[in-house]
């Protein structure tokens, strides 16, 4: 069985909360449109007030706003609530105003076409990938990942690429915030092993696994970086197993990911 895709990070303990400039409202009504994913599409108002883990009046108070602002959607008949199309706005406001995915899109589009894999952009974000560009080929392993999907830095190539470059205190503190568990009998999950292993990628310019957290899935990455060679991002070809040829195809793959990571790092 195949680990489910992330959707969402956990923001409890968040930097900042404590301020007096943080707005609680907005957090909690952020809570809310949060709690729906692919396990919960269809929510009654009690199972959003359970899942949000506020009381019965907020969630009925939040609930009743969202839906007036069009971004929850309320079926007259069940009562049950779902998100609205109108939340895809702010995905569409984030990658349209995104210089990263402008400047990556042609050399996406031509390590696809040059690999005949599905090939990605991916950024850190607290301690996961999230999917900002994808482009996905006839022969893809997960169609389940999704522009905003999610998933654990640590034992995926673009995780494992941006945090090859980013200073030792950084990598430590995405590690501490880390469930690192096995998700499938490949996953490298021990601390000492991922650090061994980022030594490794960095030297090599590189990251590469091997289903560690999808099974069969291969991936190769690398970061792209800034002007000051801070990776902002990674550039990644995921190959199924049954179409690897082994070091042939890491040696041909690595030098192209490498080679497109190159060129859109130069331009930032």
């Amino acid at each position: 069985m195949e680990p489910r895709t992330r959707t969402k990070q956990d923001d409890s303990d968040l930097p900042g909360a404590s301020s007096t400039l943080f707005v609680n409202s907005v957090e909690k009504a952020m809570r809310v449109l949060t709690v729906f994913d692919d396990k919960h599409s269809r929510l009654s108002l009690s199972q959003i007030a359970s899942l949000a883990d506020l009381d019965m009046s907020a969630a009925q108070r939040f609930t009743y706003t969202l839906t007036t602002l069009r971004y929850l959607v309320k079926d007259p008949f069940t009562k049950t609530y779902s998100l609205s199309p109108r939340l895809l706005d702010f995905a569409f406001h984030y990658l349209a105003s995104n210089e990263l995915v402008r400047r990556a899109a042609p050399y996406l589009n031509q390590l696809s076409r040059e690999t005949e894999e599905t090939a990605n952009i991916t950024v850190l974000e607290g301690t996961d990938i999230v999917f900002t560009l994808r482009i996905v080929s006839q022969h893809v392993l997960n169609p389940h990942v999704i522009t905003g999907s999610r998933l654990p830095a640590y034992c995926t190539a673009p995780g494992l690429a941006i945090l090859s470059r980013l200073p030792d205190e950084q990598v430590s503190d995405v590690l501490d915030r880390s469930d690192l568990i096995a998700h499938t009998p490949h996953t490298v999950a021990g601390r000492p092993a991922i650090m061994k292993r980022l030594e490794t990628f960095r030297r090599q310019g590189y990251s590469h696994t091997k289903g560690e957290f999808y099974i069969g899935d291969i991936s190769t990455a690398a970061p792209i970086l800034d002007a000051r060679g801070h990776p902002i991002a990674a550039v990644n070809v995921a190959v199924s197993r049954a179409r690897w040829r082994g070091v042939k195809d890491e040696q041909r793959i690595s030098n192209l990911v490498i080679a497109a990571a190159g060129a859109i790092s130069g331009q930032f």
